[in-house]
């Protein structure tokens, strides 16, 4: 599990709905990876940063972006909604 504050925990629980829990674990491995690597994202950067570059099982998540089932769109509404509420822009 990752350890990490509680603010970053209660936004990734926003996301949570919207990946399998089989997926979920691994989704939120990259997308706390990618806030973390330097210059280009490639899956092997960000696994690396999370210090997972020489885990057995690199396929699961190449997986997560290639063949799990979630929509990218319900991501991104979800985030919007999330940004929204911190700026509080959603009452204007």
């Amino acid at each position: 599990m990752l350890n990490l504050p509680a603010v970053v925990t209660a936004i990734l629980a926003l996301l949570s709905s919207v990946f399998t829990s089989s997926v979920w674990y691994h989704a939120q491995i990259l997308v706390v990876g990618a806030i973390l690597t330097p210059g280009k994202r490639t899956v092997r950067a960000i696994l690396s940063v999370m210090g997972l570059r020489y885990s057995r099982h690199l396929q699961n998540y190449h997986r997560v972006l290639n063949r799990a089932r979630w929509s990218s769109r319900a991501v991104r509404r979800k985030l919007l909604h999330v940004l929204l509420n911190v700026f509080d822009l959603s009452s204007t």
